[in-house]
């Protein structure tokens, strides 16, 4: 019983100071990150301001058409600033970002780039959300059942199917989806999003499920080889002597240690997660951000394109922060500060 009780307060000190040792902690690598901001978020606004440039089409002449004559055209392109010197177009657009964070008004509609990208935002936010979840409910089972069945039947079959997920392409797997589970089985509409809460939710499972499906493989292999190690490290033979449970060692100790590396991994690959939920959304023909990318770069849509890429580069920072947060959480050398 000493033993046990020993075991169980390792790592010392009262739950306030561990407390303030892990909002401390989670402070610096918030810190870290917001450090890094300002020139990410910098050379994503230089590069695509200047890359869209390239693109070859004018937007005047897709707005009017190929009727119109070459005042009209003058006329539109003076309206929409698209007259001005390469650099000053580049001048007010950060200028409205800082101001305003905005990045001007669509040369379509006319309407705030900010209220156009924020009123689609939700469907992709919840495709990226479920996408998470199924994610982790693959996973985690998965990597499990391989570890605890090494070189059994379950572990080759974990290493060989994510290796062929792993070469399929993400549109590819949504196509897959809609055929098995839309057409053929019904259970799920083939494209766009129903009315109501649940109508929309549902309408987001196959579009999540096939993001998720293409971000598990390289997660199961890194779960996998990590809960190898740790399953044999020295804690866990004194917790098993210890009397522990075997059920709790595995969940409070072994998946808790062997989860940070993967989680590393999942913070490298969010915008992987972003990108992929914009691609699939047009298999789906889900009207999301996605979507609206698509035919904003079709228009020559410039304002709403950089807008677009902002808020994304904006959300890989959010969801690395706290992934950050979630490590601190996980791993107790952490929360006291130490690597």
């Amino acid at each position: 019983m000493s033993e046990q009780r020993d075991l169980r307060h390792v790592g010392g000190g009262n739950s306030d100071s561990r407390t303030v040792r892990a909002l401390t902690t989670v402070g610096r690598a918030a810190g870290r990150t917001l450090a890094n901001i300002v020139p990410v978020m910098a050379g994503v606004v230089v590069a695509v301001f200047f890359l869209l440039r390239l693109v070859p089409g004018d937007p005047a002449s897709m707005i009017l058409g190929d009727r119109a004559t070459p005042a009209q055209l003058e006329k539109l392109r003076a309206e929409m600033g698209l007259d001005l010197p390469l650099i000053e177009q580049f001048g007010n657009f950060v200028i409205g970002i800082v101001t305003r964070f905005d990045t001007g008004n669509s040369l379509i509609t006319g309407v705030s780039t900010r209220e156009v990208i924020l009123d689609k935002a939700p469907i992709s936010l919840g495709i990226v959300g479920l996408a998470v979840l199924f994610a982790v409910a693959m996973t985690v089972p998965l990597a499990l059942a391989a570890a605890r069945n090494k070189g059994g039947v379950a572990d080759q079959l974990v290493r060989i199917i994510p290796t062929v997920g792993m070469g399929m392409p993400m549109f590819w797997i949504g196509l897959l989806l809609i055929i098995v589970f839309a057409v053929q089985l019904g259970w799920f509409p083939v494209g766009g999003v129903a009315t109501g809460p649940i109508g929309t939710l549902w309408s987001l499972v196959l579009p999540a499920l096939a993001v998720a499906i293409s971000l598990v493989p390289p997660l199961v292999r890194s779960l996998r080889a990590q809960l190898l190690e740790v399953v044999d490290a020295d804690f866990v033979t004194t917790l098993r002597a210890a009397g522990v449970p075997e059920r709790k060692i595995l969940t409070r100790h072994i998946l808790r240690g062997a989860a940070l590396p993967t989680l590393a991994l999942f913070g490298v690959n969010v915008a992987y997660l972003i990108g992929g939920t914009l691609v699939v959304e047009k298999v789906f023909g889900i009207g999301g951000v996605g979507t609206l990318l698509f035919q904003s770069i079709g228009s020559r849509d410039f304002p709403v394109v950089q807008g677009i890429a902002l808020y994304c580069a904006i959300a890989v920072v959010l969801i690395t922060l706290l992934v950050d947060a979630l490590a601190v959480w996980i791993d107790p050398r952490l929360r006291r500060g130490r690597p």
